[in-house]
């Protein structure tokens, strides 16, 4: 006989384990079924910040900015020793597409969004300190603006989720990949396969969080399900040596005028990230090699000790996806909102994931909750995620 919960969620990246807490929070049983290792995709994939989003202010993304900010400061309060405060630099050239004014403008409103705190300080750096910011290229820079976000390790943030999610009585089954589900009237026959042997369980709701994976396994539920317009994007990052000291840089690519990260990672120095579209496997992304010329290029522009090619050695480099809305146009103009797809509006037994910010876990996960909720039965809950702690193993 095959066991039944109240909810599975199919994929344990940070979308899904969040869920999971969301849904054991509200004191229902959940299940998580990964079919590889808790944030083997693109939830360890990411450029590891949390942070509000500066540049999606240019695209008017207003509620998502201020969204996220919110959440940044519920994660820094809730997980300090995961989730830590970075100082960010911002050098503006003669050639720079972003003037020094637009630059004052977007941080001023940046920080009113954050509520004016002390994490929401942002101002110049003198040019008299300019020569300590780790070599920066000085010729034709007119201001260096500093602003505050935050840095984690995404993958021990979702480690420190599911535990969190299993404290309150969350099961997680792994490596177990779901292969399909049956929606029948008011629940769902969910099918997996764990090693060889293959099982099913019955749920009151299907959590499709399988990120890059989500529309494949969306296919596999009967009766077919309507799919939004989706598309792979390939984001990468590399890792060198020679870590930044002063802090973070926020660079304007000269070729596209995209901006790119320059941090310190673990005593090393990480640069990302790119956005290309994707065909194929998920699980065969890789660095493409324009990719990493494109990178090595923006890192040389701003800071030339890098031009040296012994200085330039890549150590490390690693790819993921996010999924985003079909539109034409530059990836990197387009809406970062999650999309919620339910496979009808009243009682909805699958719930699909599409795309998403690592920043904003928490708070779409209480969406997709709040979606699902008239599918469960009633319950008495347990705990408020917005006053969870979170810590690392």
């Amino acid at each position: 006989m095959s066991q039944t919960w109240d909810v599975v969620v199919a994929g344990g990246g940070i979308h899904g384990v969040g869920i999971a807490q969301a849904v054991a929070a509200a004191g229902h049983s959940v299940l998580v079924l990964e079919q590889q290792a808790l944030a083997a995709g693109s939830s360890s994939r990411s450029s590891k910040l949390i942070h509000g989003g500066l540049r999606y202010l240019e695209s008017g993304q207003f509620h998502l900015v201020w969204e996220s900010l919110h959440e940044r400061s519920l994660m820094l309060h809730l997980a300090p020793e995961l989730v830590r405060l970075q100082k960010f630099m911002i050098p503006i050239y003669e050639h720079s597409r972003r003037r020094p004014w637009q630059l004052r403008t977007g941080l001023s409103l940046y920080a009113l969004l954050a509520g004016l705190g002390t994490d929401a300080s942002f101002g110049t750096v003198p040019r008299s300190e300019w020569s300590t910011l780790d070599g920066l290229d000085t010729e034709g820079l007119q201001r260096v603006f500093h602003y505050h976000d935050a840095q984690t390790d995404d993958a021990q943030l979702t480690a420190a989720v599911m535990r969190s999610a299993q404290s309150m009585g969350a099961e997680l089954q792994m490596p177990a990949r779901c292969t399909g589900a049956v929606l029948a009237d008011d629940e769902v026959v969910v099918s997996y396969q764990r090693g060889e042997l293959q099982s099913e369980c019955r749920a009151r709701v299907l959590i499709n969080a399988a990120g890059p994976w989500a529309a494949a396994l969306a296919q596999r539920v009967t009766p077919k399900v309507a799919l939004p317009a989706l598309e792979l994007v390939q984001g990468t990052h590399l890792i060198l040596d020679g870590s930044p000291q002063a802090g973070f840089y926020y660079l304007e690519s000269p070729r596209d005028g995209r901006a790119i990260f320059v941090m310190p990672w673990y005593g090393q120095l990480l640069l990302g990230t790119t956005e290309v579209r994707f065909h194929g496997d998920p699980a065969q992304v890789t660095p493409g090699p324009h990719e990493i010329h494109y990178l090595l290029g923006v890192l040389r522009h701003y800071f030339p000790r890098f031009r040296d090619e012994a200085a330039s050695t890549v150590r490390g480099a690693f790819a993921g996806l996010r999924v985003l809305p079909a539109k034409g146009g530059h990836a990197f103009h387009r809406s970062r909102e999650t999309m919620l797809v339910t496979d009808r509006d009243r009682k909805p037994r699958l719930l699909s994931v599409y795309g998403g910010k690592l920043t904003t876990w928490r708070a779409v996960s209480a969406r997709a909750f709040a979606k699902i909720a008239d599918s469960l039965p009633l319950r008495r809950p347990v705990a408020r995620t917005d006053r969870l702690p979170l810590h690392p193993a």
